[in-house]
């Protein structure tokens, strides 16, 4: 499955981000830590070099804590300054240190000139990733729109969440051409393109044979899947077509109900509902 998606206000916002960055002291990078190298967008590299950056690898709470602290090895061995954190629950002065190391060139060299300086931050990362929730975290109050789906904050929005500090909310962006088709795929798991335009029973399909591979246990009873059903499904029915069965899933004429099906699977590891499972490994 190759999937291609950047509508218009993406070019726009890649537009808005390259004006912006001349503005702020550094970038605090978002990516979902069950698929830390899928959700990161490798043309960020680009765009912000000259500027310190932090990754946050959020929704840390549904991820396999030991992949996660793989992955924060594997990024900090490359010199970049990694945490885990999650958007809802997570403590905030975990990341606002994170930030100070990011931006301390500004704040040493504001001081040096006696100047209390206010501390400015661009939040990036793909659609749907958590920045507006991870923004909203560290203000304590709701500073910027969140909602489950992408493309809800379509321009930058400043958002001052501490005496001397103020984020900068940036629409999810995207890379033009998604040439790999694995990321492009597993983009698709976290709802980071819209549902609307794709196959959702395929996608479906291929999220369970990827689940079964790193949690088998977690799938078949989080599904009710047969005993023996493996990755690679039976001889008579695909992995999905198991779903619809062991929840029940059936409509008229026994037929079973794979539209319904594909999308519970989705909303079910978007929430975290198969328990903390990361889909890459460092």
């Amino acid at each position: 499955m190759q999937i291609q998606w950047y509508p218009g206000h993406m070019a726009k916002a890649r537009r808005q981000l390259i004006e912006q960055l001349r503005r702020v002291d550094a970038v605090v990078e978002l990516c979902d830590a069950r698929l830390p190298l899928s959700s990161r967008n490798p043309d960020l590299d680009t765009l912000c070099a000259g500027k310190r950056r932090a990754l946050v690898l959020n929704k840390s709470d549904l991820a396999d804590p030991t992949a996660t602290n793989a992955w924060l090895s594997k990024a900090r061995a490359g010199g970049t300054d990694a945490v885990p954190f999650d958007a809802l629950k997570g403590r905030a002065q975990d990341i606002l240190r994170v930030i100070e190391r990011a931006a301390s060139h500004a704040i040493e060299r504001a001081a040096s000139r006696g100047i209390n300086k206010t501390i400015r931050v661009m939040v990036v990362g793909v659609p749907n990733v958590g920045k507006s929730a991870f923004i909203n975290r560290l203000g304590g109050r709701a500073v910027a729109k969140t909602a489950d789906r992408p493309g809800v904050t379509r321009s930058p929005q400043w958002a001052r969440v501490a005496d001397t500090l103020e984020l900068l909310d940036t629409p999810g962006l995207l890379w033009p051409r998604i040439d790999d088709r694995d990321a492009s795929r597993r983009l698709a798991y976290l709802g980071t393109i819209r549902d609307a335009i794709l196959d959702q029973e395929g996608l479906a399909e291929s999220l369970l044979r990827e689940l079964m591979d790193a949690s088998p246990d977690a799938v078949r009873s989080r599904f009710k899947l047969a005993d023996g059903m493996d990755h690679n499904g039976s001889p008579l029915e695909s992995l999905l077509e198991a779903v619809c069965a062991g929840r029940g899933y059936i409509l008229g004429g026994g037929r079973l109900d794979t539209a319904r099906g594909a999308a519970v699977v989705l909303d079910e590891f978007r929430a975290g509902k198969l328990g903390r499972i990361t889909l890459e490994r460092a």
